[in-house]
């Protein structure tokens, strides 16, 4: 269809084959390695059950928790109702207090308005605080390609960095490692470590301190991501646990900060809300150690320079999108992820996107779609869950995770085109619409029992394509030899019937007269 003057066209979504929103297996494959990882699911198993039994605990504390939940997705659908007028304030309140805004269509744009500015100071190296949005568009991996290092400040990020790894989860990127690994990791990759460096957690830690140290002294430049931008404002925020993003925004003389659009929030005060729910909900903390917020440009405090990059990268897709687009109140708590029984099982990995588990099987085809190109991975994202809804009961902000699924299930089937399963289902609503044509495909089906279809167990263990797929883990039970309509018009069915017409009548005449004496 052609597009002429006057007609609305579809927002885009990011572009194929960009950063870091599509893998290269789809779901089933990629989770079907992985599960072979003992050592992965126990790393995985006990840190998730660990950050839930938390999570319970410090929400149980709150008697206003669920009304809690009921303002924080009140705060975020009318956002995203108000979601232009918003960032045109918060660039306004940005550009008052001496930041300078720019706008990225997607995430080329983004990355390469992050490294103009970057080699506009004439360093060679950044330092980052861990960011969802720049891993989303690849921003290290661009950096590199143009002769910029940049070193990752959070502790696991920067052990998913130095083993040349990927995150596996929104809020503990390196949860699929443990001790014994991250210790090898850093005694391979940290010039100048002690080579007697055992696997106590806080040696770990403060053998990754004194080496991010020099980083934080010495790097003129930061990249940051940004949990909240208060148009009100413009005020930034960014929560965490370890303080190294309070160097990186405070130390540099250049702070650049990349946020989602969907990331802005109306007024100051909503941050009462936020900060209350996001810390429970993560971490099983009441309160994050670290918050740090800042506006503009303070002279002679922070960072003289800073800059704020807007990314859309198929946000403004999702904004279309009238059911999917409650995927963007989503305020990467990873609540949904640590919940999942899917997730503890197959990994962050095996979604191929940098947002994994439930919320990563909605956001990600999105924002970058799920049937760009044949065999698309995307499109098996929205397959990758149980429906069992402990996601929406997790959800800090109510999003309803699982009827998103099933949407995004119905729109995959559309878009799919003629398909073996399309022209099963079809006949199947031929043969069901004809009481005549079912009950000939009835008898059809209990002659097959006269070939020994089902054996023994009266159960078929492989169906052909395109069924093979529900038999694959599930025994179909065999055809009966006779079916109950069949059976119904028979002698025996007449008769069993009339007798059993009888004794209920026997019995309600025998309670009744039992009511009257």
């Amino acid at each position: 269809m052609s597009t002429f003057l006057g007609m609305p066209a579809a927002p885009p979504r990011s572009p194929y084959g960009t950063g870091n929103l599509r893998g290269e297996r789809k779901f089933p494959e990629a989770a079907h390695d992985e599960l072979r990882n003992e050592q992965l699911r126990r790393n995985l198993g006990r840190a998730t059950r660990t950050i839930r039994a938390k999570r319970i605990d410090v929400t149980g504390e709150l008697p206003d928790w669920e009304p809690l939940r009921d303002a924080g997705s009140a705060i975020k659908t009318d956002t995203m109702n108000h979601l232009p007028e918003l960032l045109e304030q918060l660039e306004e309140k940005v550009t008052e207090r001496g930041g300078t805004v720019h706008w990225a269509r997607d995430g080329v744009e983004a990355n390469e308005i992050v490294t103009r500015l970057i080699k506009a100071t004439g360093s060679s190296d950044v330092i980052k605080v861990k960011s969802m949005a720049t891993q989303e568009i690849g921003l290290n991996e661009h950096l590199e390609a143009e002769g910029i290092t940049p070193h990752e400040t959070d502790l696991a990020e920067l052990i998913v960095q130095l083993a040349d790894d990927k995150p596996s989860h929104i809020l503990v990127p390196a949860i699929h490692r443990n001790r014994d690994e991250i210790r090898q990791i850093f005694l391979d990759e940290i010039p100048d470590i002690d080579p007697d460096l055992d696997n106590v957690p806080a040696h770990l830690a403060a053998a990754a301190r004194a080496y991010l140290r020099e980083k934080f002294m010495t790097t003129k430049v930061a990249v940051s991501g940004a949990n909240f931008g208060i148009a009100e404002t413009g005020t930034l925020t960014v929560v965490e646990s370890e303080g190294n993003g309070r160097m990186c925004l405070t130390l540099p003389d250049t702070l650049i900060t990349v946020m989602g659009i969907e990331k802005v929030l109306p007024r100051y005060q909503d941050l009462e809300v936020f900060l209350q729910l996001l810390p429970r909900s993560s971490t099983g903390e009441r309160m994050n150690p670290y918050t740090s917020m800042w506006t503009g440009v303070t002279p002679g405090d922070g960072p003289q320079d800073f800059h704020l990059v807007l990314l859309d990268n198929g946000r403004t897709a999702a904004l279309a999108d009238t059911i999917g687009r409650e995927a963007l109140n989503c305020i990467r708590c990873s609540a949904c992820l640590n919940v999942c029984p899917v997730y503890e099982r197959a990994g962050g990995h095996a979604y191929g996107s940098t947002y994994p588990g439930p919320i990563g099987a909605v956001l990600t085809p999105q924002l970058a779609g799920m049937d760009a190109a044949k065999g698309d991975p995307n499109s098996s994202l929205p397959y990758a869950s149980s429906l069992c809804g402990a996601c929406f009961d997790a959800c800090p902000v109510k999003i309803d995770i699982p009827s998103m699924l099933v949407e995004l299930r119905h729109q995959h089937t559309e878009q799919s085109g003629t398909t073996a399963e399309k022209l099963a289902m079809k006949a199947a609503a031929t043969v069901m619409k004809s009481p005549r044509i079912y009950t000939a495909a009835q008898k059809a089906a209990s002659l097959s029992r006269s070939v020994g279809v089902g054996g023994r167990d009266r159960t078929i263990s492989h169906l052909p394509a395109p069924f093979d797929g529900w038999s694959d883990s599930r025994d179909t039970a065999a055809p009966p030899k006779q079916s109950f309509r069949s059976w119904l018009a028979s002698d025996e069915g007449r008769s069993t019937m009339r007798e059993a017409s009888t004794q209920g009548a026997a019995r309600r005449a025998d309670d009744q007269q039992e009511e009257e004496q």
